[in-house]
């Protein structure tokens, strides 16, 4: 049985997916969300309770987006008591210009100072600093659980529908629209379609013209505090002759520090990912050399996906009537408002294009005919 057109349809409902339908019913579009796996599941790449709101970028469409994302956040208001955003700043450093970090993120309004390595340790005395910081207070994690129940609470009083372990199987399209064939053999239109996959975009829009989209399953871990002392989130950029990766971490209220290698894992099917902790011999070597305020011997991994394109840059683009955000590549979540309401824009006006980076390859370069969509806020930066 076919269903009579929807406005828009988002296939997946992740973080990406809720964000996208809860920007477009702020526009009085009441869209459709349809998620292959069970209300939270753990299977993609959108579940556990914190992600980083790290803001250390100095490029300028990464900045835009964040300032965007901030506000998302801010919209969305506190939630059991408490914003969305706990912002117990960061900390940066390692093999990385700093200086240029703080410049762009000063040039923001956003707060952004260098403190020296003996200043840092009295701090932080359960890290290990030898050279100069980057602190910021305008940063800290996102409560990710949480907020997806607040996207899809926020999406159903707004007049849209989630449906729940619906896997789409197939998406074509004919000259009257999109035509979404389900797994449990039903058929849906749509106007205009949203894919927001995470792993399994690629199955999905195979054909689009995506840049290769490479799924790996990731094995950070969670270790036990020595003590009661506050801890930063951590941007580590580490000699990469002495760990496998950038190393990031973040305080998770009753389960540890969170702490993890960036994009170091094991290439994964999606449907059958092994769940395989992997480089836990070096994380924990790590955390014994830089944070001695954690107990090496406690990690306990957790398994996650990246979906990531080679240079690690988001796709948000449109191809006639199929909208598409990918690639989130490790470093998403907490973009999710912004890139939320970046995909509204593309869904919404056929005119619209996100920042040069994010476009899908055959579209970069053609921009005489074609609006740029807002990234930054009306406001500036200084809201954030």
């Amino acid at each position: 049985m076919t269903r009579d057109p929807a406005d828009v349809v988002v296939v997946g409902g992740g973080v990406m997916g809720l964000a996208t339908a809860w920007e477009l019913t702020r526009r009085g579009i009441r869209p459709l969300v349809l998620e292959r796996f069970a209300r939270g599941h753990r299977a993609g790449a959108s579940h556990g309770a914190t992600r980083n709101f790290n803001n250390a970028y100095d490029e300028e469409h990464y900045l835009d987006l964040l300032v965007r994302s901030r506000e998302g956040w801010d919209a969305l208001g506190r939630v059991g008591g408490e914003p969305l955003l706990r912002l117990h700043g960061l900390v940066t450093h390692g093999d990385v210009d700093i200086a240029s970090v703080r410049a762009r993120l000063v040039e923001r309004g956003i707060a952004a100072e260098v403190l020296t390595a003996a200043d840092a340790s009295v701090r932080w005395p359960g890290m290990r600093f030898d050279d100069d910081v980057l602190w910021s207070a305008d940063a800290g994690v996102v409560r990710a659980a949480d907020a997806l129940v607040e996207l899809e609470r926020r999406v159903v009083a707004g007049g849209g529908e989630v449906r729940w372990s619906t896997p789409v199987a197939h998406i074509g399209e004919d000259s009257a629209g999109i035509i979404l064939d389900l797994a449990d053999g039903g058929r849906l239109r749509a106007d205009t379609l949203v894919v927001t996959a995470g792993a399994w975009t690629a199955k999905l829009l195979g054909r689009l013209g995506l840049p290769r989209l490479t799924v790996t399953e990731e094995t950070p871990a969670h270790f036990a505090p020595r003590t009661d002392a506050a801890w930063p989130s951590i941007n580590h950029y580490v000699d990469p002759e002495a760990y496998p990766g950038t190393v990031y971490g973040m305080p998770t209220p009753g389960e540890g520090v969170k702490v993890g290698f960036h994009r170091v894992g094991d290439e994964a099917d999606p449907d059958s990912r092994p769940h395989r902790p992997t480089h836990q011999v070096a994380l924990a070597e790590y955390v014994r050399e830089w944070m001695p305020g954690l107990d090496p011997a406690s990690g306990v991994p957790i398994s996650c996906t990246y979906t990531s394109t080679d240079d690690g840059t988001f796709v948000l683009d449109r191809r006639g009537r199929i909208v598409v955000g990918a690639g989130f590549s490790g470093h998403g979540f907490k973009f999710a408002t912004g890139i939320g309401a970046v995909l509204a824009d593309l869904a919404l006006d056929s005119k619209a294009r996100a920042a040069e980076p994010f476009r899908l390859p055959a579209a970069r370069g053609d921009g005489q005919r074609e609006r740029t969509t807002r990234l930054s806020s009306q406001t500036g930066a200084s809201d954030s």
